[in-house]
């Protein structure tokens, strides 16, 4: 009869061992999901830019959206009315917790800080762009004064 209670004992805590290994994964597995989503979904810095464009006013737009395209065509959320711009210019987009900025293959180049732009590049507050003739001066944050702000944001 010892023998039964011993087996029955082994087989009890053997079940019991893989409940709780099961438990813990399972319960990893959800953390895992989590966090995945709350990365996500994190929100972008707002990006605030200063568009002087030539024989034009000085404009300051705020974006909140994680994409932003810049171009001479009209569905771009910076539309610049200048020749020297192409119509898809350069795309800021926000990942890895920064601002990126990628010339699209824009035919004048796209600059930074009066460097061309080859390889998408981190952007930081103060930071010059340049497309064709119209330079864009970047804030990340916080708007930085109170003048009129075009805000403009999307639901991605």
């Amino acid at each position: 009869m010892s023998d039964i209670l011993v087996l029955v004992l082994r087989l009890a805590m053997a079940i019991a061992l893989y409940a709780f290994l099961g438990w813990a994964l399972l319960l990893l597995w959800k953390d895992l999901q989590e966090r995945g989503i709350a990365l996500v979904t994190r929100r972008a810095l707002p990006l605030e830019l200063l568009v002087h464009q030539p024989n034009s006013s000085t404009t300051r737009r705020a974006f909140y959206q994680r994409e932003l395209l810049i171009g001479r065509d009209p569905t771009c959320d910076i539309s610049l009315q200048d020749e020297t711009v192409s119509a898809r210019h350069a795309r800021i987009s926000y990942h890895h917790g920064q601002w990126w900025l990628e010339d699209l293959g824009s035919t004048n180049g796209t600059q930074l800080n009066r460097l061309r732009l080859d390889t998408p590049t981190v952007l930081t507050s103060g930071d010059e762009i340049e497309c064709g003739r119209v330079a864009l001066v970047v804030s990340i944050g916080i708007p930085t004064d109170t003048s009129p702000t075009v805000r403009l944001s999307n639901s991605s």
